[in-house]
């Protein structure tokens, strides 16, 4: 009869949990004292608040023919910068892996680059373009382009350094070139992940694509501005509802094809 098995000895006890919720509650206390509101100034402002809100509601439903053309140019801007941000997305977050970069250098380099146009916002990308190409929807494309790139490169290079590197191992020893361990190895690991990053970043799309048209780049976001600067806030209450119905049906849609995916 065998002795039953001794239990594992408890981890000793570290001050880092104590200390690092201490840090958590200090670093939380700091910003809430300075970014404390101004309470009197809210409470005296309530009332001009409700007369703001009131005038939202009933939406002008007449403005509806005015508003179609604008959301048709902010899907299609999704769409085109989906298309082509993902596309450039993959082969980029392939050199930000360790798993699929040829080398060390450029691994470091596509990472650097990476990391400078992710800390970008959509909305300054799209000032610099509007400030280079004019007011339209191509400055709001190159910017939710770059935007794609970000998004998608970063989630799939953190999902290829997951992968199993057993195919990897086996398409190496046959002799293969190292494009061809990438897209035998690795790229069938990874391809569902990447349809549906590619689907989540053109839910993205869709609301960025209003938010950059506030300074030009194009859209629905345009015409958004353009009422709320003539304080047409029945006008601006259809276009927000406009808004929410898109997105909601594209997210229904889009979050049913990743389930199938993933």
């Amino acid at each position: 009869m065998t002795a039953p098995s001794a239990r594992p000895a408890k981890p000793p006890r570290t001050p880092w949990l104590a200390i690092s919720f201490l840090a958590f509650v200090a670093i939380t206390v700091w910003v809430v004292l300075g970014l404390a509101p101004d309470f009197e100034r809210t409470i005296a402002n309530l009332g001009q608040a409700g007369e703001i809100f009131s005038e939202f509601w009933p939406p002008q439903f007449s403005f509806f023919d005015r508003t179609i053309d604008p959301i048709i140019e902010t899907f299609q801007m999704a769409v085109i910068a989906s298309v082509i941000g993902c596309g450039i997305a993959l082969p980029v977050a392939f050199l930000a892996s360790r798993v699929s970069a040829p080398n060390a250098v450029v691994f470091w380099i596509d990472r650097s680059v990476l990391s400078v146009v992710r800390s970008i916002p959509d909305v300054l990308y799209a000032l610099i373009f509007v400030a280079a190409l004019s007011v339209g929807p191509l400055p709001g494309v190159l910017a939710l382009i770059l935007f794609s790139v970000g998004v998608v490169a970063k989630l799939l290079s953190e999902t290829v350094d997951g992968v199993d590197r057993g195919p990897i191992e086996a398409a190496r020893a046959t002799g293969a070139r190292h494009t061809q361990v990438v897209a035998s190895g690795v790229l069938p690991q990874v391809l569902p992940n990447y349809v549906a990053y590619a689907l989540y970043t053109f839910e993205l799309n869709v609301r960025a694509s209003a938010v950059v048209g506030f300074v030009g780049a194009g859209g629905i976001g345009l015409l958004l501005e353009t009422q709320r600067r003539f304080f047409n806030y029945d006008r601006v209450a259809l276009v927000v509802l406009e808004l929410f119905l898109m997105v909601v049906v594209i997210e229904f849609i889009s979050e049913r094809l990743r389930r199938r995916l993933t």
